[in-house]
């Protein structure tokens, strides 16, 4: 398929209704399923970006390993994103402005697509919005090392591949937690990221 194709198919299904809950709940941790926490007065906004690119006649989009440090997601797969500032005008400039702080893309050259559904992230008391953005061309990638331990580039044919599917249990600030995971050259991408791949991946196949 075209990568033009390939964003013309985006952009009409994220017009449709998203899957939201019914599809984070196919990658949720049983931890999560069993706590039920909800967001409280203290809930903070966040954004990431999941952007594609063209790349070897392929579409690919980045992952970002978090460094080791002492902190909630330490350590883990994830999209680049953070926080809401006061100077951001929406959580979309969130999403992109933190991406390019940490992985080095050109903000101003990505297309907004759209968005997926906002999803909450008990551990660390955030709603985050997955923002999808395309650009036309394979950037180049200058993490930030503070933020960024290493940058994993996908393809959409591996991310789509149900063999990557697996189950673990995992040590997570002196808990065992079960947790479905994607398995993505070696990484296991598990929590609020696997809920939004299982949630992007759902819209891509509607």
């Amino acid at each position: 398929m075209l990568f033009s194709e390939f964003i013309d198919i985006v952009q009409v299904q994220l017009q449709k209704p998203l899957p939201g809950l019914e599809a984070h709940l196919k990658m949720a941790s049983a931890s999560r399923l069993r706590l039920k926490m909800q967001p409280n007065e203290k809930t903070r906004r966040s954004a990431v970006l999941i952007l594609f690119y063209p790349f070897r006649q392929e579409i690919y989009l980045p992952l970002i390993l978090r460094p080791k440090y002492d902190g909630v997601h330490a350590g883990q797969m994830a999209f680049p994103g953070g926080r809401y500032e006061k100077t951001d005008e929406n959580l979309i400039r969130t999403a992109l402005r933190e991406a390019q702080e940490e992985i080095g893309i050109k903000a101003a050259d990505v297309k907004v697509l759209g968005t997926l559904t906002e999803l909450f992230i008990p551990p660390s008391n955030f709603f985050v919005l997955p923002v999808i953005g395309k650009l036309a061309y394979k950037p180049d990638f200058y993490p930030d090392p503070r933020e960024v331990e290493a940058i994993v580039e996908v393809s959409l044919e591996e991310l789509k591949d149900e063999k990557i599917i697996g189950a673990t249990q995992l040590e997570v600030r002196g808990m065992t937690v079960d947790a479905p995971f994607y398995d993505i050259q070696g990484h296991k991408v598990w929590g609020a990221t696997a809920m939004m791949i299982s949630e992007l991946l759902t819209v891509l196949r509607n």
